[in-house]
């Protein structure tokens, strides 16, 4: 079995997108950059590319720069197309055989419902894409390369460092990172402001932050070949009574499919089980249940991944910031990484902008602590949206848990503001949590609805209830992790890391009495 890498090789047939060059011209290298970027994934890349047009001299840091591999990320929503034309990178959806995907369809229990982006008063290229996710990686990294004022270098980066060019310690301001480059020398770059943003597995989060993770299952992916999907330009979600299905194309002639596995450990036997329990539950439609099994047959096919749900408070030290899944992640089911990814990185390029130099870590702690709250409406709604639906999709064996799947199935279905209003979040297209708990809820009185009819009863009311409970512990534990008051009222939350930049501005003026 393996994790986000193929058994027989990468799943992608089409040459790899060469790498962009690796620039090893250290002579060259400012003796302080305005910005170290560590990670060239979706959230780096987008970030130097934008601060390298504000004309910051940016060093941006990737362990590989060779095309990535991966069986996440390749689903892009509507509204994180929005974000990335903002960031004026929407030409790197060109060139990869992207498809664009124009909303869902639903499967459960033989039923259908179809359900478009409510894309209504915006132009034509508004819409979702699909590809392969290292070739979007690829154009990433070449657009950022193509801003003079930024080096794209391959390395390890190892630690954080302090004035002293030593490793970094909480209270201190960060002054640059230790890194190892390709030839194996390590050397050390210092910036006024150095943005962690290195994915899932930073080594560096939880010196940044305060976290808290939650692994709540595994995604198993298997790409299907020279098939159509039911619904073409539609992502497929098969609500199966073992946990959901998504099927999306990624090329012309590709679809992924992910399969979703809610438990510690994967099945000893995973082809057995993808055969047995999985495929009697993927739709005949279009041959698409037998284009799933020939996909599976093939040796190394099935790939996994650890899904996690990640929540940090951040320290917010002066001289760094946290950025990306190395900040923030939810459950991938809808597709809402990258939406969130793109808006933070035209945020954060916002507060950035006004400062004519960086060279003050203290102001620009200050320039950027809104950073935080003032994502969060966006964040939240995608996050919440997401762990919720999650909840919702995935079965249990309580009966009002499986009265509020139902019920969310068919409130979807009846069309009209009831399906435009929860896909115009999920797209990004209108993150408003108060629309999120508004639909959300009254999902929950849609089936309670229908336990009192014909005539209400008091087992009906009794059901009713338990839905509302079952609801109600679905999303309000999730909307309180993200912060009441940084979901509604953002304005009025508490900004990070005031102990942070205290204790750093302390050590800086007992280091300048020293001097």
């Amino acid at each position: 079995m393996s994790t986000d890498t193929a058994l027989d090789g990468p799943e992608d047939r089409e040459t790899p997108i060469p790498p962009v060059s690796n620039n090893v011209d250290y002579a060259s290298d400012p003796e302080i950059w305005d910005v170290i970027i560590v990670g060239a994934g979706i959230a780096g890349c987008a970030l130097a590319h934008s601060l390298g047009k504000d004309g910051r001299r940016v060093l941006l840091l990737e362990r590989d720069l060779r095309q990535p591999d991966r069986i996440v990320g390749e689903l892009l929503q509507p509204g994180g197309y929005l974000a990335l034309r903002r960031l004026g990178l929407e030409k790197c959806c060109e060139g990869i055989d992207a498809q664009r995907v124009q909303g869902y369809a639903l499967f459960k229990d033989g039923k259908e419902a179809v359900i478009k982006y409510p894309v209504e008063g915006y132009d034509a290229e508004v819409a979702g894409r699909s590809f392969h996710h290292g070739r979007f990686i690829q154009r990433l990294r070449a657009a950022a390369s193509e801003q003079s004022h930024v080096t794209i270098r391959q390395a390890l980066v190892k630690k954080l460092v302090n004035d002293d060019l030593k490793e970094w310690t909480e209270g201190e301001v960060v002054r640059g990172v230790l890194y190892k480059s390709a030839d194996g020398e390590e050397r050390t770059a210092t910036a006024y402001l150095t943005v962690v943003c290195d994915g899932m597995y930073s080594p560096f989060r939880n010196r940044l932050s305060q976290v808290s993770v939650v692994h709540p299952s595994f995604f198993v992916g298997v790409l299907l070949r020279d098939v159509q999907l039911p619904f073409p330009g539609h992502g497929h979600v098969i609500l199966a009574s073992t946990s959901p299905v998504l099927f999306y194309p990624v090329s012309s002639t590709e679809v992924r499919c992910l399969v979703d596995i809610p438990a510690a450990k994967l099945p000893e036997d995973l082809p057995k089980y993808f055969r047995e329990v999985v495929a009697p539950q993927v739709p005949e439609k279009n041959n698409l249940r037998n284009a799933f099994l020939e996909a599976i047959a093939r040796p190394g096919a099935l790939r996994a991944m650890q899904n996690k749900q990640l929540t940090c408070t951040p320290l917010h030290p002066p001289g760094a910031l946290l950025l990306g899944d190395a900040f923030n992640m939810r459950h991938p089911l809808t597709g809402g990484g990258m939406t969130v990814a793109f808006n933070d990185c035209n945020l954060l390029a916002d507060l950035l902008r006004p400062l004519a130099s960086l060279s003050d870590p203290f102001i620009t702690a200050a320039g950027t602590e809104s950073f935080y709250t003032r994502r969060k409406p966006v964040s939240a709604t995608i996050n919440t949206l997401a762990n919720a639906l999650y909840k919702v999709f995935c079965p249990t064996k309580g009966q009002a848990e499986e009265a509020m799947r139902q019920a969310c199935f068919d409130y979807l279905a009846l069309g009209g503001i009831y399906s435009s209003g929860p896909i115009g979040l999920l797209s990004g297209l209108n993150p408003s949590p108060s629309v999120l708990v508004m639909h959300f809820f009254m999902v929950a009185l849609y089936g309670v609805g229908r336990e009192l009819k014909p005539v209400p009863t008091f087992a009906g009311l009794k059901k009713g209830v338990s839905l509302l409970m079952a609801a109600s512990k679905i999303i309000l534990p999730i909307i309180w992790t993200e912060g009441i008051r940084a979901v509604f009222f953002p304005f009025w939350a508490p900004k990070p890391g005031p102990a942070a930049v205290a204790a750093a501005k302390e050590l800086e003026m007992a280091k300048a009495k020293i001097q």
